[in-house]
């Protein structure tokens, strides 16, 4: 199964990688010199001796070095709703609406969406290396302050920061990949990333229950737990080598960055423009951003309405809710086996022919299409009261297998529709709108069940998804000649 793995962080202006003349500086085995005797130079870095290379290190400890970005993604996106099953005791102790308790999803969620974007181009600065260190340490500060906080804008404020501070390293885990395994390779380790933000959201809730039942209902320990998870994370961090093969190249040449506020702000607001350009005017960008961005959110919103049907007509009780949400896992990994057969048996022969077009990406998509709103209506339908609530649950695995099929096809067609580079800020695009969603609607779920009851709530979101199933069989037929015109692609795969 060959998954293209997601572009290192997208260049800035201004900072280019090192050029070939710098490379091949350090490429000379041997220099002669004056008394004719030979002095040893450093490798090349293609060299398969060169140990600067994270290509060329030992299998294990490329192992060790993808496991960070693939954990941390996970903890980042699992840290989103652990806090779910604890909506009653945050209303109780902070006497606040229920709306309002889930304040502290939304804006953890919204700093995931704008922190990675203006954090992640420093790593071409600091090295990759650093943005882990540094963004672990900031997401277990604000962690261990959203524990002891005693006051809800506190809590507010630390999950916000510690979203917005403690995210960037979701945004260089895909770059780490690609300097470890290269461009293409690491399928697995490319799989394991772009789950994480799917496993994560999806496994909080579960673990939050456990946590609340076993520790009294002591919503703390959801924070505590995530601090636990975290710490071994962290210490990987410290120890790691750094992977960046431009700051490795750049700091033994002796060409040091001018670190100063103009540059880094001129990093962020090249690493801001690009996405929101593309978002604007490639219609390939915006119409797959608002259909994963729609996918992701219905996951949130699948959190907050389950709970609350499973609750209300089935009796459940918040373990029993988190069990519930299995289903979707058995999804996604139905999602994964379906997305590896037609890669399997249309892109792998294409490749060796050398016929592959990005389009070949969008299969699993064309299925996920239909089983999104199928596993919605499903959901919206099957609630009764006194009913078979193993049917109500089994909805999740279409819609699991919907959701994530969609996004893996997303992923890997716009890495090889516009490139490395440019796909860098497309996927930016698409991920800072999936986040804002995934912020905004456990917001109003609810009230929305509360108000048109569950089967048309539940419709209304199904009806929704319609309207976007045509994105990918649309872009299956239309793809090339988008690819032609877009000012974005710098060569025709």
């Amino acid at each position: 199964m060959a998954i293209a793995s997601n572009p290192p962080t997208q260049p800035s202006p201004g900072l280019e990688p090192p050029s070939e003349d710098i490379e091949k500086q350090s490429g000379n085995d041997t220099t002669s010199l004056e008394d004719g005797t030979q002095a040893q130079q450093p490798l090349a870095w293609d060299d398969p001796r060169e140990k600067r290379n994270p290509q060329n290190w030992s299998h294990l400890v490329k192992v060790l070095h993808t496991m960070i970005p693939c954990f941390l993604a996970f903890e980042i996106t699992f840290s989103t709703s652990i806090t779910v099953p604890a909506t009653a005791q945050i209303m109780t102790e902070f006497s606040v609406s229920r709306t309002r308790s889930l304040l502290p999803l939304t804006l953890y969620t919204l700093g995931i969406a704008v922190g990675p974007v203006f954090i992640a181009p420093f790593s071409e600065v600091f090295g990759r290396k650093w943005i882990y260190f540094s963004t672990c340490t900031f997401l277990l500060a604000f962690l261990g302050g959203a524990s002891a906080v005693r006051s809800f804008s506190g809590l507010l404020a630390c999950r916000f920061l510690a979203g917005t501070l403690g995210s960037a390293g979701i945004a260089v885990g895909a770059g780490t990949i690609a300097d470890i395994w290269g461009l293409g390779g690491g399928a697995g380790a490319s799989l394991l990333f772009i789950l994480g933000p799917f496993l994560g959201p999806t496994l909080g809730p579960l673990a939050g229950a456990y946590v609340l039942q076993d520790r009294g209902g002591d919503w703390r320990w959801t924070q505590y737990v995530l601090l636990m998870v975290g710490a071994p994370i962290w210490v990987a961090s410290l120890l790691m080598r750094e992977t960046s093969k431009a700051w490795i190249l750049r700091r033994e040449m002796g060409e040091h960055q001018d670190i100063t506020l103009a540059r880094l702000g001129t990093l962020a607001k090249g690493a801001v423009m690009r996405p929101t350009k593309m978002l604007f005017t490639e219609i390939i960008v915006s119409s797959l951003a608002i259909y994963s961005a729609f996918a992701y959110a219905m996951i949130f919103s699948y959190f907050a309405s389950c709970s609350y049907i499973l609750q209300k007509l089935y009796g459940f009780d918040l373990q029993e809710v988190g069990l519930s949400f299995i289903s979707i896992i058995i999804g996604y990994i139905l999602a994964t086996v379906m997305y590896g057969v037609f890669d399997a048996r249309f892109r792998g022969p294409a490749l060796k022919a050398g016929t592959a077009t990005p389009e070949q990406r969008l299969y699993a998509a064309l299925v996920g299409s239909v089983l999104l709103p199928v596993g919605l209506f499903w959901y919206a339908w099957e609630a009764h009261a006194g009913g078979n609530w193993a049917a109500l649950v089994a909805a999740g695995i279409p819609f699991g297998m919907g959701a994530f099929s969609l996004f893996l096809s997303v992923i890997t067609y716009m890495v090889d529709f516009y490139g490395a580079k440019a796909a860098a800020s497309a996927l930016a695009a698409n991920g800072i709108l999936r986040y804002i969603l995934g912020a905004v609607f456990p917001l109003f779920t609810i009230q929305m069940y509360e108000k048109l009851g569950v089967h048309w709530a539940g419709s209304v979101f199904a009806f929704l998804s319609l309207p976007l199933l045509p994105i990918p069989w649309l872009l299956l037929k239309y793809g090339p000649s988008l690819r032609q015109r877009s000012k974005f692609v710098s060569s025709n795969p």
